[in-house]
């Protein structure tokens, strides 16, 4: 799934990364537990999450995460827009739960990361 279809599927507005809406999201990740996804870090995947610090960035980067949307409307502060910036991070905002957007995403063919458990 594009990038751009996660935008239409979510009502998203895109915070940064309007060049970027053509990469392709390998599957999906719904945490606030930024050590969760640090734990099982995939390539390419799509972090859905409340949590708008610097944290959910780095550990965006750190796992090579694709995409970041913030759900519940959240938006980033300008530091945390300009980490993003610097990393090629794209970050959209949707108004949906996470809950919500997760099922959104699900129901239209993208699926779970699998974690190592």
């Amino acid at each position: 799934m594009k990038l751009s279809e996660v935008k239409d599927i979510l009502n998203a507005e895109i915070i940064i990364g309007d060049d970027r809406m053509d990469i392709e999201i390998a599957g999906g990740a719904a945490s606030d537990l930024m050590s969760d996804l640090l734990r099982n870090p995939r390539e390419g995947a799509l972090l859905l999450t409340g949590l708008t610090n610097i944290q959910a960035v780095r550990t965006a980067v750190i796992a090579g995460m694709a995409a970041i949307v913030f759900v519940r409307a959240k938006k980033p502060d300008p530091e945390i827009i300009s980490y993003a910036k610097e990393h090629e991070i794209p970050i959209l905002s949707s108004p949906y739960s996470m809950y919500g957007s997760c099922g959104r995403l699900y129901s239209k063919g993208l699926k779970s990361i699998r974690w190592n458990i």
